[in-house]
């Protein structure tokens, strides 16, 4: 609770100036108007199970076992007798009395005259109970429905709030069960005097909220008949056949398919009420509607949006009007909001509430001219002085309205100009509208855009729904449950309420059945609460342009897609598809997920493909919106490969494009696409396994290559790219084999799993010489010459280089020749021929510094300066790898970069200067290298080193420790041999 508990209202002023407590929420005491401090959560509940004892005594074992079960704490005594003394300084004197080795709380002693009936908010329950019943009895309806309705009222959210315990769960779920039979009571009340069309909107959610709960259901379908909705409450009927069948194996009871009996025969008895609406005695009393639905009492989380609600209806007082209007998505939870904070601000709005549901969402929106007739019937005014036009009536409304405090509560509306003749307009009074449509034309209203739930509020609200027991022995799936829920509060439920009724079922078992994408729309479904039927009502409403984006959009994989993909998607301009994507925002079905960019709630999602399925015409439409979409981002891909590489011809060697893409006249801006659109392009990548544009996929994984060199999307790339790998080889399509071979080798190298990597280049080669693939034979010897340097292989990788060289040439790429010369100065390097290899890596870059300024520049800069520290020629390869640093830097190379920090820590070791080694060794850690764990070993090993001779040898056998665990593990033999070797003279000692 906000501030300073209030006195509940029901307690009368002289009633409040003596000690009151409440149970029915949090564990509260009041002196009058002041609030007093009720403790620890232990201390409220030893004051609790008092109170709930009626007066009598309960001895210090029974309370042990009330707070603590069957697992006391060593000093449970001590403790309860510690929380005893403490309450009884708070309480007043004579309350909290010890007696026969026990305690007990005597109210009638704190009271005064008006003895224990006012003193505990269950006691008064108990009081209004038993007089609405006497009243009834009496015929007296409309008194004995106010006295449940000021009984209801006391409960304040959840019973016995965060008090822990046995005895308080047993009793919590007694008092919550109590107030459910209570409101049962009081809605048959309503249906016997004609208040059948409000009651259904309550009992709606109550069936939401108690699925299996029969008695709500039969009332719902008696309401929904006396409505005139005859087919609805048949369903109903059905709905519970069903979900009773399928929950607990059993039919209806007797009473329930006796009223569907009735009810098929029209059966008159069931028409009319048997009470009248107002008896005369009370026709002039004064007319305080309290048309709000129940509150759920599972209601979760969202206290950032209670609070400012609440706010804002607190500021009804001396305003005009106080206006909030909360949209989001069906099942978001808005009118669970709504109607929670509506209850919470009962005590700002004396004079009564006003609900309806506009039906904003259907076919058919409430026509404001009815509502209005409604509410001026719940406001006292007699049918015949009801005006028949739209404008008398809302202007008759605002004048019964002036001078009152009440809250109207909008529910579903459709627009701003359903609205606006239903908003009270005068001082004192708010509303609270919810919507799927962003109200931002109604002047005034304090808008609230409401999401899904944190993944904390989710796992809570399932938790309350099926029981901390199960939830706590399978938590893993219970997280994965409510994420196959994207979090939405209405499937959540859903979801949980189907796993409470099955006590048979695991956790995992729902979590499974939800793992099927296909399938998970149809699972979240149970009794009348559907998550598909709430998405189709939005649907509907949509004009033929925005249903087919909303089809078409939704059939792109991806956590987002940019204003340009979606127009290729869709055929349309950029102007024109944003104009229709911004309407779909305003409809709740889409979300802006930045400036330009689109998401959709993975549910909403699921079901667009299903509209696109049943509703796109025709079927190849859908094909051809993803074939624009995937050359749409092949073409863009080509081009910043283009702009990176000038003169590099693979962009000449991949499958041709339909649609263009983007075009770029600088690499920053075309590098801020590809890192963007990493995770859309690589879905995109993946969703065209098992089609026919996987060759044009295989070739979009291959141009966005920088991708996995980057570092930060290596991940995705590589998972993409054994996709890639396993489709072709199902599709037996050897030459796009051969490419996502080429891919995946990629992955590896740059990880460090050189294995792997020389036996995903060796299948590359052969799949491309089969296919005569000539760019990627040339690319995959290239590769298979790379694994073998890794290995330390030297004398075989030559040969391979040479290949390469000898394939780029003929195809004229030289960027790609002098990439392979590179690669061939490191193998004579390797094999001894120094100034062979500082001559060849001088060509290669050569050739880079006149084809122009390139990313691959710094390949040929970072090649030479290896070599040169191979010579001892320490300043020029220093000068080499400061050139190849600041390249890789400007273009996003984080692996490159620390790679290259690697090679000028080599050589500042080699020049005998440690700091300046140890510097640039742990830079490469920070930034990672190229060649993964096994890589950062040798990284830790070279700064083992560089510590060794600035003196810190405890940090350095640190490093080498680390490092031998990371060579042993990724077969690093040798140099795992020689970390043995620096680590024994200290072992030894």
């Amino acid at each position: 609770m906000d501030g300073v508990p209030r006195v509940p209202e029901q307690w009368s002023r002289e009633e409040s100036a003596a000690l009151r407590f409440s149970v029915l929420g949090p564990v509260r005491a009041w002196r009058g108007a002041e609030a007093l401090p009720m403790g620890s959560p232990q201390q409220r509940a030893l004051l609790a199970a008092l109170l709930l004892r009626e007066g009598r005594t309960a001895t210090a074992g029974e309370l042990i076992d009330a707070l603590w079960g069957d697992d006391p704490p060593s000093q449970a005594l001590a403790a309860v007798r510690t929380y005893a003394s403490r309450l009884r300084k708070i309480l007043s004197p004579g309350v909290l009395v010890s007696e026969s080795g026990g305690y007990a709380i005597r109210l009638s002693d704190a009271s005064g005259p008006s003895g224990p009936g006012g003193s505990l908010d269950v006691a008064l329950v108990q009081e209004l109970a038993a007089d609405a019943e006497k009243a009834k009895a009496t015929g007296d309806l409309c008194h004995a429905r106010a006295l449940l309705n000021k009984a209801l009222n006391l409960w304040d959210g959840e019973v016995l709030a965060n008090v822990p315990g046995p005895y308080a769960e047993t009793q919590r779920t007694r008092l919550e069960e109590w107030k459910l039979q209570l409101t049962e009571t009081r809605l048959d009340m309503d249906l016997e005097q004609g208040c059948h069309a409000e009651a259904v909107s309550e009992l709606t959610a109550l069936t939401a909220a108690q699925p299996l709960r029969e008695r709500l259901r039969e009332l719902l379908m008696l309401a929904l008949y006396r409505s005139g909705r005859q087919a609805e409450a048949l369903a109903v009927y059905a709905d519970t056949r069903r979900l009773l069948a399928d929950e607990l194996g059993v039919d209806p009871r007797p009473d329930l398919q006796e009223l569907q009996q009735r009810i098929l025969q029209a059966d008159p008895g069931l028409a009319e009420p048997s009470a009248p609406l107002v008896p005369p005695e009370a026709a002039a009393a004064p007319v305080r509607p309290a048309q709000l639905p129940a509150t759920v009492p599972d209601f979760t989380g969202r206290a950032s949006f209670v609070s400012e609600l609440s706010d804002v209806l607190a500021t009804a007082e001396g305003r005009v009007m106080a206006v909030s209007a909360l949209a989001g998505i069906g099942g978001v939870g808005k009118t669970t909001l709504a109607v929670h904070v509506a209850h919470r601000s009962r005590t700002v709005f004396p004079d009564g509430q006003l609900y309806v549901d506009l039906q904003g969402a259907g076919a058919r929106a409430a026509e404001p001219q009815a509502v209005l007739g409604a509410f001026l019937r719940a406001l006292g005014t007699a049918d015949s002085a009801i005006p028949d036009t739209l404008e008398e009536r809302a202007a008759l409304y605002r004048s019964v309205l002036d001078g009152r405090r009440v809250l109207v509560l909008l529910d579903n509306a459709r627009d701003a100009a359903q609205v606006r003749p239903l908003l009270p307009g005068t001082e004192g009074c708010a509303a609270l509208v919810t919507s799927r449509v962003r109200m931002v034309d109604l002047a005034g209203a304090h808008l609230v855009d409401l999401d899904v739930m944190s993944p904390e509020e989710a796992l809570q609200l399932f938790t309350k729904i099926v029981g901390a027991e199960r939830v706590a022995a399978e938590r893993q799936s219970a997280l994965d449950v409510v994420a196959a829920c994207g979090f939405l509060p209405l499937a959540i439920r859903i979801a949980a309420s189907r796993l409470a009724a099955r006590r048979t079922w695991t956790v995992s078992v729902l979590a499974a059945k939800l793992a099927d994408e296909r399938r998970r729309l149809d699972e979240l479904q149970a009794g009348d609460l559907a998550v598909k039927a709430t998405f189709e009502l939005g649907y509907g409403q949509l004009e033929a342009a925005q249903a087919r984006a909303f089809r078409l959009l939704g059939l792109a994989d991806g956590p987002d897609i940019s204003l340009a993909a979606a127009a290729a998607v869709l055929d349309l301009s950029p102007e024109d598809t944003e104009d229709i994507l911004e309407s779909l925002v305003d409809t709740s079905l889409l979300e802006s997920a930045a400036p330009g960019r689109y998401r959709y709630h993975d549910l909403v999602r699921l079901y667009a493909r299903a509209c696109a399925e049943r509703d796109e015409q025709p079927p190849s439409e859908r094909n051809a919106a993803m074939s624009r979409l995937l050359d749409f981002y092949l073409a863009t891909a080509a081009g910043v490969y283009a702009i990176e590489r000038p003169g590099d011809r693979l962009v000449d060697h991949l499958e041709t494009t339909q649609y263009p893409g983007l075009r770029f006249t600088e690499g920053s801006a075309a590098l801020d696409w590809l890192y963007t659109e990493a995770a859309p392009l690589l879905a995109c990548v993946r969703q065209s396994a098992g089609t026919d544009l996987l060759p044009r996929a295989v070739d979009l994984l291959w141009a966005a290559k920088d991708l996995t060199e980057s570092g930060a999307n290596s991940h995705q790339y590589e998972t993409t790219a054994s996709a890639m790998c396993d489709a072709t080889r199902t599709a037996g399509d050897a030459r796009a084999e051969g490419r996502a071979r080429t891919t995946l080798t990629n992955v590896l190298l740059v990880s460090g799993r050189i294995q792997q990597a020389a036996e995903q280049a060796q299948l590359a080669m052969d799949l491309a010489t089969s296919a005569q693939d000539a760019m990627a034979m040339s690319w995959a010897a290239n590769d298979r010459g790379l694994t073998c340097l890794h290995q330390e292989q030297f004398a075989s990788g030559k040969p391979y280089f040479e290949q390469a060289i000898q394939g780029y040439g003929a195809i004229g790429n030289r960027p790609l020749e002098a990439l392979s010369l590179c690669n061939l100065s490191r193998a004579h390097l390797g094999m001894g021929n120094i100034d062979k290899a500082v001559e060849i890596a001088q060509r290669a870059l050569a050739t880079y510094l006149e084809i122009g300024k390139t990313l691959r520049i710094a390949n040929g800069h970072f090649t030479l300066g290896i070599a040169l520290t191979r010579a001892g020629r320490h300043a020029e390869a220093l000068s080499q790898f400061s050139d190849a640093l600041a390249v890789f830097g400007s273009h996003r190379q984080r692996l490159w970069e620390g790679t290259t920090n690697f090679r000028m820590a080599e050589v500042h070791l080699a020049a005998r200067r440690p700091a300046q080694a140890a510097q640039h060794a742990e830079q490469a850690l920070a930034l990672g290298c190229i060649g993964g764990d096994r890589m950062q070993g040798t990284v830790l090993t070279l700064l083992g080193r560089a510590l060794t001779m600035l003196g810190q040898v405890d940090r350095a056998r640190v490093c080498w420790r680390d490092a031998l665990n990371l060579l042993e593990s990724n077969g690093g033999a040798a140099q795992a041999e020689e970390v043995r070797a620096l680590l024994a003279p200290a072992t030894a000692a």
